[in-house]
């Protein structure tokens, strides 16, 4: 398939959809750039997975516009299904048939001569580090085989948008490695990959920019900088000497940074955010605005630092940081990514 584009991967413009009277997909406005891993992040039920079968044409929208690659998902589903591959959730290949039988499969279904489907089917084993589980029934894989042959079988045509829903969901660390690794090299040859996720390391690790969804709404949509610039510059972390002076350093630092302060499980742990913004429209703000919350951020820190010596208390270690993305999606939603899935979404 051709990768030339003139306009972005997916725009869509209000979407909606709805499962009597939920609203799964509620108003979502997105621009997915060509060419890189866009995330977008939320807990389950957030309604991610039904975005997704819209854009993939498996849902008919009720509401708004999408389009892929200039194809609208309604009047030109085949031409949208021409240029995108889906991954779901759950694997999609034969349990009782071997890797290679599945490949082979739906290479010939896909237009692939015999002898084509083989080879096409025996490279991808190799790339994807099958080839010695190649005669093995898939459903003798471990779960980190089947998501990898699941993602193979949807590049046997190579896709020019390729949707991954939670593909690592379940997966030991070692596996979930080995599947951000195949997506940077599928992204590496000029695929466009829309990544649907609740793990926000993985959203941290593989995405260029991410949205984040919660109720079928984009809350806030931007880089991972932007993001974490939008709940505050930093965080300090500080162990103390003494344990027994933990409660007068927290007052410390609430009197001199006004933030809030979190006593950490460790005895001699404190936590504070500082530089804390408004969360609304913070992902639009440029480069400048964030170094200056940065070097603010500094200031607040070494102010701290000051004051916490002249009190007599003694910091033994300390380091300032950027927010993690758990702390933004906490800021943005007030709870979890890891709410109860609903499903309809």
């Amino acid at each position: 398939m051709s990768k030339s584009t003139t306009g972005p991967a997916i725009e869509t413009s209000g979407l909606v959809k709805t499962f009597g009277e939920t609203r799964a997909v509620d108003g979502i406005d997105l621009v997915v750039p060509a060419g890189s891993v866009y995330g977008v992040l939320g807990p389950n039920g957030a309604g991610k997975t039904t975005a997704v079968k819209l854009l993939a044409t498996l849902l008919r929208p009720d509401g708004g516009e999408a389009r892929v690659f200039g194809h609208d998902v309604l009047r030109e589903a085949d031409a949208v299904r021409s240029r995108v591959s889906l991954t779901g959730q759950y694997a999609s290949v034969d349990e009782d048939l071997t890797g290679t039988e599945n490949l082979v499969l739906l290479g010939r279904l896909l237009g692939h001569r015999k002898p084509a489907a083989r080879e096409r089917a025996a490279q991808l084993l190799e790339a994807f580090g099958l080839t010695d589980a190649a005669s093995r029934q898939v459903k003798n894989y471990s779960g980190g085989m089947r998501r990898r042959i699941d993602i193979a079988a949807s590049i046997l045509n190579t896709p020019d948008l390729l949707f991954l829903d939670e593909p690592t969901t379940g997966l030991d660390p070692r596996s979930r490695n080995q599947v951000w690794d195949i997506v940077r090299a599928v992204v590496a040859q000029g695929t466009t990959v829309l990544l649907t996720t609740q793990y926000l390391d993985e959203a941290d690790q593989l995405a260029s920019r991410i949205a984040v969804i919660d109720h079928g709404k984009v809350i806030a949509e931007g880089t991972k900088g932007e993001l974490k610039a939008s709940v505050g510059a930093g965080a300090i972390h500080l162990r103390l000497r003494d344990a027994a002076q933990r409660p007068e350093a927290e007052k410390v630092l609430l009197r001199t940074l006004d933030a809030q302060v979190q006593t950490d499980p460790d005895p001699v742990a404190l936590t504070a955010r500082i530089g804390a913004g408004t969360v609304a429209g913070a992902w639009a703000a440029d480069r400048t605005e964030t170094a200056a919350a940065d070097l603010g951020a500094a200031d607040q820190a070494a102010r701290a630092l000051s004051e916490l010596t002249a009190a007599g208390i003694t910091v033994d270690s300390f380091s300032l940081g950027q927010p993690s993305l758990d702390e933004v999606f906490l800021a943005l939603t007030d709870h979890p990514a890891t709410v109860k899935e609903e499903a309809s979404a």
